[in-house]
């Protein structure tokens, strides 16, 4: 008997990566993994992100049994330190003012768990964002005007927050939103999967 071709599943709820997603064609569900995204105590980003990838892309294993599951997590680091989302103004606030002047290093995981085989591919691409110097106001003015609390690092780089910009460097721009779409083909493409053919 041979097993069922695998389907797709986006192990988030995040709207920013089922849009990413969404540009390559490839039919897929979204499921909402539940898993705890505390920190371990000396964890380093790399580490960080890839584990809760992971951690995502299993959580929904037994209930998706046929899938391959994509599980992604993103963090960034300003002045050495982790940071996540900021969920409020004020966080925000002191996110991009720590990150004026500054070079923002942005690490996302990325799991692709073949839930038949039960292998999972982990990796880790980073990108790095240099912020120019930022006035308090155009800070505020920035933030009530695009609102992105639900960010990592407080600013979408495909809207509004490319003013905040001297420069972007990295291998893939979709990783900065949240999903490394190139990466991501490379190991659909090892299961077969080809959104252009």
């Amino acid at each position: 008997m041979t097993m069922p071709s695998p389907q797709l599943l986006l192990a988030s709820t995040s709207v920013y990566r089922k849009a990413l997603l969404e540009k390559t064609g490839l039919v897929f569900r979204c499921a909402a993994p539940n898993i705890d995204e505390t920190p371990r105590a000396e964890e380093k980003p790399e580490n960080l992100v890839q584990r809760l990838a992971q951690a995502k892309a299993s959580a929904l294993s037994v209930s998706h049994p046929h899938h391959l599951i994509i599980g992604s997590d993103q963090v960034c680091v300003i002045n050495g330190q982790i940071t996540g989302k900021p969920y409020t103004f004020e966080n925000a606030f002191h996110q991009l003012r720590a990150a004026s002047g500054q070079t923002v290093t942005f690490y996302t995981g990325l799991c692709l768990l073949d839930v038949q085989t039960s292998q999972a591919q982990t990796l880790c691409e980073t990108f790095n964002v240099v912020f120019r110097s930022l006035s308090d106001d155009e800070i505020s003015g920035y933030l009530h005007r695009e609102k992105p609390y639900d960010c990592a690092g407080s600013f979408k780089c495909e809207g509004l927050g490319i003013t905040l910009f001297e420069s972007l460097n990295g291998r893939d721009p979709n990783t900065l939103i949240g999903l490394p779409l190139i990466a991501l083909l490379s190991l659909l493409r090892e299961h077969g999967i080809n959104p252009l053919l």
